[in-house]
């Protein structure tokens, strides 16, 4: 695969071919898992909503297998300062939203927020398309495996805080499991790792695919962090 910024209005395939064993289950979900079962919040009926990506990459660094995130810096318009996977809307230059284009700003986003050289992944599942109300972005998770791992960090301050990665075993853990509680009254499940708290639309599909790949560990769901307004 080339770099994501020479591969637009080119094709980028996603492949099984080579994937380490244990992502077996994770790709099996993938595979197998309905909308509804992912989130109860699915793109509107009438096409509405800002087409845009997620990359959801796997790695395997000193404690095992492991996923990237990175924190939005606290200046961004919507989701200031939550941790998120790469990703963002998607350009025309893209192409198809129902095609290979989420795929292709998949790799572009994770590139130009963390630095990643996109040519090292190998993309290998799409998930169903989702919807975060709150800022309108109809959002497709797309799965990679970081076969050839690169340097990442901070490319834009005024974008990112900080760029990381979490060992799967803290995410299972059910020390690090809570349930967030917004003012609003919506519950969630989310992860306190790596020194941040993982809520939302991120904590969502990780919560997800734990269950589907039959990673999940029980957890007190009655263990809660409030949110405030803000958030």
């Amino acid at each position: 695969m080339t770099r994501a910024s020479d591969t637009q209005g080119g094709r980028v395939a996603l492949s099984k071919d080579g994937l380490p064993g244990w992502l077996d289950p994770v790709v099996h979900a993938v595979e197998t898992v309905r909308p509804r079962q992912l989130s109860r919040f699915l793109p509107p009926e009438d096409g509405a909503g800002r087409q845009s990506a997620v990359l959801v990459l796997f790695g395997e660094g000193a404690h095992g297998p492991e996923l990237l995130l990175m924190e939005r810096a606290s200046s961004l318009r919507s989701h200031a300062g939550q941790p998120s996977f790469p990703g963002g809307a998607l350009d025309p230059e893209d192409g198809d939203p129902y095609g290979d284009g989420p795929l292709r700003a998949a790799l572009r986003e994770a590139e130009e927020e963390t630095g990643l050289d996109p040519s090292g992944v190998q993309l290998f599942g799409v998930l169903p398309r989702l919807y975060i109300p709150v800022s309108g972005f109809v959002v497709t998770p797309v799965l990679g495996w970081w076969r050839e791992p690169s340097p990442v960090g901070v490319v834009d301050p005024n974008e990112t805080a900080r760029v990381f990665t979490v060992p799967v075993v803290d995410l299972t853990d059910p020390a690090n499991r809570a349930t967030t509680v917004h003012p609003s009254g919506h519950r969630g499940p989310a992860f306190l790792v790596e020194s941040a708290l993982v809520w939302g639309f991120t904590a969502g599909i990780i919560d997800r695919l734990l269950h589907f790949a039959g990673w999940e560990r029980p957890w007190d769901r009655e263990k809660q962090v409030p949110l405030d307004w803000r958030a």
